[in-house]
């Protein structure tokens, strides 16, 4: 095994074993009474209406997949809708196996079907990527100037712990040191960068920032860029409604109101970055956060769950049936090749 594919490996044990951590913080979070209060509201939840949240998270995937076509057309191909979709599916369902398999799987697997090149469909992930970081940003900055009252007191509380002992005395030797160690950190790191500019590993992270770059001049210059940034925003607006249908599972969750679906979506989204597939991070980050709507913990924990499920039930049986359908749907295609052949 070569060093980097061991550090790939260590990485994700790493990650995988932080969700498991998680996982057991938040069943030690829980009071007896808590505990009782998951087993009832779990007891009491409508899993037909799971179905609900899953159909709008399959339509935003469709979506997505509709705006890949979009930055697929400048290189000279027009895959169909329907093998994006599907190449689309399986990037989710390899992703849960492998994080940043599925972006690899889901161009190869367009590329076999389509015949477009893979290195060049690679290159459309940098700006997908790019689009989605930007979208979560305005997200984050809609969560809290519209959640800012009920974010504002958790965070407080959080920061003062930190900054404030016992007694309520500020930190300064702390928060000085924290200062004077972040500052020396930023220096040495530019310092760093300024003396090996020549490196490979400079170079490299160069090259990253100039794809950041080239990705996001690269929208302005796309035949349907307005039906692009309209397909943006609806991903977006979908996984919000997705998040407002399913708390329509459980009686406990069921008055929530969309503002509560931005801070999810918000938590929820670093969560899925966090640990492969969110696991363990997603309930967590769920549990903590919906007391501050006033649900009691084990309800909250019981919902982060659901909707956990539901977001990894689509990618797994959603992948499962499009690796099957898509050499199938294909195959006509593939006959006439080989005839053409002869």
């Amino acid at each position: 095994m070569t060093r980097k594919k061991l550090l790939n490996v260590l990485q994700y044990i790493f990650f995988l074993g932080l969700g498991v951590f998680l996982l057991w913080l938040s069943a030690r979070n829980l009071s007896a009474e808590n505990k009782q209060q998951l087993v009832s509201s779990l007891k009491g939840a409508s899993y037909l209406l799971v179905i609900l949240p899953m159909l709008i998270l399959l339509l935003a995937h469709y979506t997505r997949a509709l705006r890949w076509k979009i930055l697929i057309q400048p290189l000279g191909y027009s895959p169909s809708s329907i093998n994006t979709f599907f190449a689309t599916m399986l990037g989710y369902f390899f992703n849960m196996m492998v994080p940043r398999l599925g972006e690899v799987m889901k161009c190869t697997m367009l590329a076999r079907y389509e015949k477009i090149p893979a290195d060049k469909l690679i290159g459309t992930m940098v700006t997908e990527r790019i689009v989605d970081a930007l979208c979560l940003l305005v997200v984050f900055a809609i969560t809290i100037i519209t959640q800012f009252d009920i974010i504002s007191g958790y965070a407080s509380a959080k920061l003062s712990v930190i900054l404030y002992d016992a007694e309520g005395n500020l930190k300064l030797f702390k928060i000085a040191l924290i200062l004077l160690v972040s500052g020396t950190l930023v220096l040495l790191f530019a310092w760093i960068l300024k003396r090996n500019a020549s490196s490979p590993a400079v170079k490299k992270i160069s090259s990253v920032l100039k794809g950041i770059w080239a990705g996001i001049i690269s929208i302005a210059h796309l035949k349907n860029k307005w039906l692009f940034i309209a397909q943006s925003v609806l991903i977006w607006v979908l996984y919000i409604l997705s998040v407002k249908a399913g708390f329509y599972t459980m009686q406990e969750v069921k008055h929530l109101d969309i503002g509560a679906c931005f801070s999810i979506i918000s938590l929820g989204s670093v969560a899925m970055i966090a640990t492969p597939g969110g696991i363990g991070a997603y309930q967590y980050f769920v549990q903590e956060l919906l007391p501050l709507y006033g649900i009691a913990k084990g309800p909250a924990l019981g919902f982060g769950w659901i909707l956990w499920l539901a977001q990894t039930g689509i990618a797994i049986f959603g992948g499962l049936i499009c690796l099957i359908l898509l050499p199938l749907v294909n195959r006509n295609k593939h006959e006439i090749s080989r005839a053409d052949k002869k």
